[in-house]
Parts: structure tokens; sequence; C-alpha cells
């Protein structure tokens, strides 16, 4: 089969081909439809210190799809041949503590498909039956780009969801495609404002067209000012950290209401520094995000959807798989949402 693959320890994917999987009792093999393109997956191909440290080379890369099980495993009972999919890219060990006792997503051992096993990137792809969604409930009502983006689309509603937010000022910080989803996110359950912030016009503009109340060029706008065309006079209840900058998760901290909540799901350098004495004096909650609760992300993602939140505006760019390298230099250059890549094609 063809498949994207980290095939050298250099910058770089090559579509090569490779064996199709072969799929043990537990497993299913998926018909891959659609893939989106992952800021994982743009360290792969840049062999970033962090791949360095992360990816066994050979890897076929690639964490987000959707797509059609074309077999299953003799020990499979939930999954069929024919079923439209999407996959949990986190492989969990199902015996640590967390796994026992039903909180996967902290699995201690997990291993990321596309990273650590063979991922989605690919004609097939092979998963554990535990780790498919099937949307029988959405099927024929969503189309195949919005279903290959669940993973990020998951990490969206986690984070936005990490905290009540109906009826509450909401700051999000960093306008990336998971940014833009959680705006709508927290519109459809009930925020009262939702303000987004970028250096990214062409992104901010995105944030708006998902529903944000108000989008803000921090080079050229304060906070304070936003907070008072508002006619807000505490601060935000709940920030949403997406950007994994220093300085917006600072100008969070400053704008935040005593008592404010905060859910970090971009990724700060290691020395990022924090002024803890504001935490502290502000009783401020930080919680960290990683990934997406399995599977109660998936399932509010799902009612979501039928209950009409359109994510599709985030999409801004598909591709042929044959196109990979002008598809991975469009989400690389900050001028487009999500980009998708049609395996159909």
């Amino acid at each position: 089969m063809k498949a994207l693959v980290k095939a050298e320890s250099r910058p770089g994917l090559w579509l090569q081909d490779v064996p199709e999987p072969r799929i043990e009792a537990d497993e299913v093999l998926i018909k891959v439809l659609r893939t989106g393109l992952c800021g994982t997956d743009l360290h792969i191909q840049n062999w970033d210190p962090w791949a360095q440290k992360n990816v066994p080379v050979p890897m076929v890369t690639g964490h987000e799809f959707c797509g059609e099980v074309v077999e299953i495993g003799a020990g499979v009972r939930d999954v069929a041949v024919g079923d439209l999919v999407s996959g949990e890219g986190h492989l969990i060990c199902g015996r640590c503590r967390n796994c026992r006792a039903g909180r996967r997503h902290l699995c201690i051992k997990t291993r990321g498909l596309g990273v650590h096993v063979p991922g989605a990137f690919a004609e097939y792809v092979k998963l554990p039956a535990t780790n498919v969604w099937v949307h029988r409930d959405i099927t024929g009502t969503t189309d195949l780009d919005v279903l290959a983006i669940f993973d990020p689309f998951g990490n969206a509603v986690h984070t936005a969801l990490s905290f009540p937010v109906v009826g509450e000022d909401v700051l999000i910080t960093g306008a990336g495609p998971i940014g833009c989803m959680a705006t709508a996110i927290a519109r459809q359950v009930g925020a009262r404002h939702v303000v987004v912030t970028d250096v990214n016009v062409d992104r901010l503009a995105l944030a708006k067209k998902m529903g944000a109340t108000r989008v803000v060029e921090v080079s050229k706008e304060k906070l304070p000012d936003v907070q008072g065309e508002l006619g807000m006079k505490e601060g935000f209840d709940v920030g949403l950290e997406m950007s994994g900058n220093p300085r917006a998760l600072s100008d969070m901290i400053d704008n935040m209401a005593h008592g404010g909540r905060i859910a970090l799901l971009g990724i700060m350098p290691g020395a990022a520094a924090v002024d803890w004495n504001k935490v502290v004096f502000n009783m401020l909650t930080i919680r960290g995000i990683y990934g997406r609760e399995m599977y109660e992300s998936w399932y509010a993602m799902t009612v979501m959807l039928q209950s009409g939140l359109d994510i599709s505006p985030v999409i801004t760019h598909r591709f042929p798989y044959s196109e990979f390298e002008q598809a991975f230099a469009v989400a690389a250059s900050g001028e487009s949402g999500k980009v998708v890549l049609d395996w159909e094609q």
C-alpha cells in the first residue's frame, strides 16, 4: 500500500510502498478515506528534537483520520465490516492504575498512533477495536472531512468543557484550528462572551467566523480595553490556553477574575515563567489537558454535531494525498485552518 513514511533520520517524509497491516484477534483493519494534518506531523516532518527523541525510524506517520472498516479480528464484537469510523490515537496498556479505574486517558504507558506505532497516513491502518469510534449516529449527516478531524476536535472539546462555561466570559489564547473549534464549542454550550487572541490576522478572522464575540490582535490591542468595551468588570471566568506562548499565558493570568479557572492545552517551552504570586493570591485554578477523555469526549463531539454545532469552517484546505508536500507547506504557513488529505484520489 501507499503510505507517508518517516523513512530516514532527517527532515522530510517519503511516499512509499509498504506492506498492508495484518490484524490480530482484537484489531480491525480500516481503509483510510481522509486524514487531517496536525502540528505533531509537522514536528515529525521537520525532524525537530522532540521527533528525534520520540519517533523510531522507519515509521508510517499520521493519526487524524476517518475510514471504512474492511476486516475485523476473530474476537471483535462491536465493530462491523462497512462501519464508518474514526480512531482514538492513544493506545493504552489497560493494566495500569488509571486504566483499571476507567481513567484511560491518563494511562502511564500510552503509545501514539503515527508516533510510536504505524499510523494513518496510508491506504490502510489497523487499530485495537477498543480504539475505534463508530459513527453510527451521524453517518450521512456529517462530511468525511469533519469526521477526519475528530482527534483535534476532541482536544478542543476536552479543553473547552474542562470547566463550566454557561453564562461565563471565556478567554481563548491562540486562534489555531483547536482554538477556533473551542470557540464554537464555548458558544454552543452557553458562554456569554468568547474573546480570542492571536498575532495572526487570518486565524483571528477564522475565529470570528467560528463565533468569537471579539478577536484581539495582541500587538495592537490590550485585553483590559476589550474587557471595558464588553462591559466586563472583574476579568475572565474561564481561560483556554491554546497557543503554547508564555506571553499569552501571562496575559491570561493578568486578565482572569479572582477564582478564575484556566485549562492549559498549549505546550509551553520548558523554561516558561509564571508569576505564581498572581496564581496564589487570585486563587486561580490551572488544569493541564492532554488528548481526549476516552471516550466521553468522543460522545460529546457526536452529540454536539447532532445538536447543530458546525466545525466545518475550520477546514480551509484539501489535497489529494499525492500532493502531501504542498499540503504540509500550507499547514506550516500559518495561513490555514485544518488541512485534509484525501486518500480516495
